[in-house]
């Protein structure tokens, strides 16, 4: 099995493929000096393998190390995914808490 992460900023969105398959999608807003990820979504055949939790960590990794924005979980496994990670808590916008 074969997986590649990217960014398409074109789209708004990250995609987890596997063996050229789109599997998993991270949608997001920009707003302003924040980003909001607004929608994870894993194709059926595809979930309950980790992959969502995979998108979410490699895309806020590329927010943490391309820019300055702030994150906003608008997605609820995006803020369940801080919860488990809370170490990551720190690139959360600050209005959040």
């Amino acid at each position: 099995m074969h997986k590649q992460l990217s960014h398409e900023p074109e789209a708004r969105r990250y995609v987890l493929r596997v063996d050229g398959e789109t599997a998993s999608v991270l949608d997001y807003r920009l707003l302003g000096d924040s980003i909001a990820f607004t929608r994870a979504f894993t194709n059926p055949p595809y979930r309950g393998a980790g992959l969502a939790g995979e998108l979410v960590a490699f895309a806020v990794d590329d927010v943490e190390a391309n820019s300055t924005r702030r994150i906003v979980p608008s997605c609820w496994y995006v803020g369940e995914w801080f919860d488990r990670h809370p170490d990551r808590r720190p690139l959360l916008d600050a209005r959040m808490s």
